[in-house]
């Protein structure tokens, strides 16, 4: 975070004792905290401070399954304020929508927050925007009390470990830093990869090294052969159950008419942080 945030945006944590349970997926939550750490750190440009906070919220959450018609369920806000350069009401009216940005052509995708608000509402939550213009912008996100309650004999949480693994992976991204980046998360997590920076270059490692990937992670959108167009060529010789995570950092109007967003694809979406990478790795070859 406080690289991503730079040295002069100040970082306040304020975490609340005794937190209610709630569900979700860890490596699904990481990339919530970054998008909007990332979104509030380009609204203060001349430096500011984020603060983060967690705490119970009664009778806050979505209706509790199986209660009182019209009742509120306990619930578990993170809340994300920043002393930024705050929104109008029209920008906020648009937030949400999955290629709204209000950055310069090529600074900005607008996928971030509509990621937010995707991975919210997956969790049963919902999420609450105050922001004023030059009076900074404050996400509060909802979380549903879990109604099954947490016992001393529960499965231990997920750990970085869980994620390792030691099958091949071919690693096909264009861009240097976010390769390096995710070579060497995954080498990290016990994996072999297997680098090319872009489509021909993939396929010639592969055909020339003779070894056959158990899941390949590319990006969308390339020079030359792009990644759905280079899956499909490394499925037709090397067999259709090779399992495969896109990567993206463009809007889902751009990668959309690319087959990417189809359902039963996986898809994720930059920036994206290492843990929740090598956990969706794993997640896609259990899945296999």
């Amino acid at each position: 975070m406080r690289r991503e945030l730079g040295e002069d945006v100040e970082l306040r944590v304020e975490l609340a004792g005794g937190l209610r349970t709630t569900l979700a997926d860890l490596g699904q939550m990481e990339q919530v905290i970054l998008n909007l750490a990332i979104n509030a750190r380009d609204a203060m440009p001349r430096g500011g401070t984020l603060h983060l906070e967690t705490r119970n919220v009664p009778g806050g959450g979505a209706p509790a399954p199986g209660g009182e018609p019209g009742g509120r369920a306990d619930a578990v806000a993170l809340v994300v304020r920043d002393s930024g350069v705050g929104m109008s009401p029209g920008v906020k009216a648009h937030l949400f929508e999955p290629f709204f940005t209000t950055k310069p052509t090529g600074e900005g995708t607008g996928l971030g927050l509509a990621t937010v608000h995707g991975i919210v509402h997956q969790c049963g939550g919902d999420v609450r925007v105050e922001s004023e213009p030059e009076r900074g912008t404050t996400f509060e996100l909802r979380f549903p009390r879990c109604a099954a309650p947490a016992v001393a004999n529960a499965a231990p949480a997920p750990t970085p470990g869980t994620a390792r693994g030691s099958e091949t992976v071919l690693v096909i991204e264009d861009d240097p830093q976010v390769r390096d980046v995710t070579v060497r998360a995954l080498r990290g997590a016990g994996y072999r990869v297997l680098v090319a920076g872009g489509g021909s270059e993939a396929l010639e490692l592969v055909r020339r090294g003779g070894e056959r990937p158990e899941i390949v992670v590319t990006d969308v959108v390339m020079p030359g052969l792009d990644g759905r167009a280079l899956v499909d060529e490394l499925r037709r010789r090397h067999g259709r159950d090779l399992r495969a995570l896109f990567v993206s950092g463009y809007t889902q109007e751009v990668i959309h008419h690319r087959g990417v967003l189809d359902t039963g694809v996986d898809f994720l979406p930059k920036p994206f942080t290492p843990a929740a990478l090598v956990a969706r790795v794993r997640a896609v070859l259990d899945a296999a």
